[in-house]
């Protein structure tokens, strides 16, 4: 890699954005985007995957734009890719597996998530297509808070009563007569604006009929895109515990499961705590790690999540020393409005994508507040 490439690096902001590498005829090669720039590039400095090794040794430069946040990045480099169409992003990679978000130009319609197999079919048609994008679950999230800004319809027109989404504030009201097929028609093409990238024409449409919205394009919570921005560099199967109880009484553990970015109530499982003395957290979440880790016949996490400090992260490596395991343990303290605080051997890149995606960390931190409160409460109702 080209020193001057390095230096560029180095000098990364660490901001949301999209990054271009060019070769030494100007030509982009690729295009990708990131949460964080700094900590991205850098995985560039020692790349692993054969095909990223041959574009860093063609690359002869590299540059940078920020955004605001990475809702804002995953439209810029579609963009961008969709303009300069480079090599490696594209050429090499089969077209296939991407996915592409389509708006049909028709009456009352909405965006819908096409495969890059079924894309020939639609070329050809009145339709606005945004895109590629790398999953179908990045696309879903990605569309879930485009929906937040621009509160597109996918119900029955005037149907009997109002749909789900309206009553959330993600529909127009298509479903109860509050739009009318004109106004629809300008949500839709202000929502196509900002998917071009045309976000001036997009803010002036939403000071006019939604300025409730405006700040969102901005300071939008895109922590759904967040989580699985660096899914590719955390570990991909979380497990969270908790332990909750009433007055040291009714003492119990919760696992819950968090994995391709999503909550897996299927793998959540329940603990009573049989041992452990009246309000001794530390000894309950010791039981309750070691009948865990007795199931080997359960999947192992990448990664521990637990509810507490220093103290807690001791008691489970200390469980997983006994069971001979490695898996790295991360907790979240409730000091100073929560902190994150890492266990040993966590490498120094992990601990700053994990800080990256504190948000994410602490909701699932929640849920399993919430699934062990839900079960405690459970069998205080049945013991009653």
């Amino acid at each position: 890699m080209k020193k001057k490439i390095i230096e560029k690096i180095k000098r990364a902001p660490s901001k949301p954005g999209v990054y271009l590498f060019k070769n030494k005829k100007k030509e982009i090669i690729y295009i990708g985007r990131a949460v964080n720039l700094s900590n991205r590039l850098k995985n560039y400095l020692n790349p692993r995957d054969s095909r990223i090794k041959q574009m860093t040794t063609e690359a002869d430069d590299l540059t940078t734009k920020t955004t605001k946040n990475l809702l804002q990045a995953i439209i810029l480099e579609a963009n961008l890719i969709k303009k300069y169409e480079p090599f490696y992003n594209i050429k090499e990679k089969d077209n296939r597996s991407f996915v592409y978000i389509l708006v049909p130009k028709i009456k009352w319609s909405y965006p819908k998530i096409i495969r890059g197999r079924e894309l020939n079919k639609y070329l050809l048609s009145e339709a606005f297509i945004f895109g590629p994008i790398k999953s179908y679950s990045l696309a879903k999230n990605f569309l879930f808070l485009v929906r937040k800004i621009f509160p597109f319809s996918t119900c029955k027109l005037n149907q009997a009563r109002p749909c789900f989404y309206f009553q959330i504030g993600l529909c127009s009201g298509k479903c109860v007569g509050k739009i009318s097929e004109s106004g629809y028609q300008k949500l839709i093409n202000a929502l196509i604006d900002f998917l071009s990238n045309k976000t001036r024409k997009a803010k002036n449409f939403l000071k006019i009929y939604y300025p409730e919205k405006l700040s969102l394009i901005e300071k939008i919570d895109d922590t759904p895109l967040i989580v699985q921005e660096t899914e590719t560099n955390l570990q991909q199967r979380i497990e969270a515990y908790d332990v909750s109880h009433f007055g040291g009484k009714q003492t119990v553990g919760s696992l819950i499961v968090f994995e391709n970015n999503d909550f897996n109530p299927s793998c959540y499982k329940r603990f009573r705590i049989k041992n452990a003395f009246a309000h001794d957290d530390l000894s309950a979440l010791k039981e309750m790690l070691s009948r865990r880790f007795n199931h080997s016949e359960w999947r192992y996490p990448d990664l521990i999540l637990i509810d507490g400090g220093k103290n807690q992260i001791k008691i489970a490596e200390k469980v997983l020393e006994e069971k001979k395991l490695k898996i790295p343990v991360v907790g979240i303290a409730k000091f100073n409005n929560d902190k994150l605080v890492f266990g040993k051997d966590i490498k120094k890149s992990i601990k700053e994508l994990l800080a990256a995606s504190f948000d994410a960390l602490r909701k699932i931190r929640d849920e399993a507040h919430r699934f062990a409160n839900s079960y405690r409460k459970k069998l205080m109702k049945i013991r009653k």
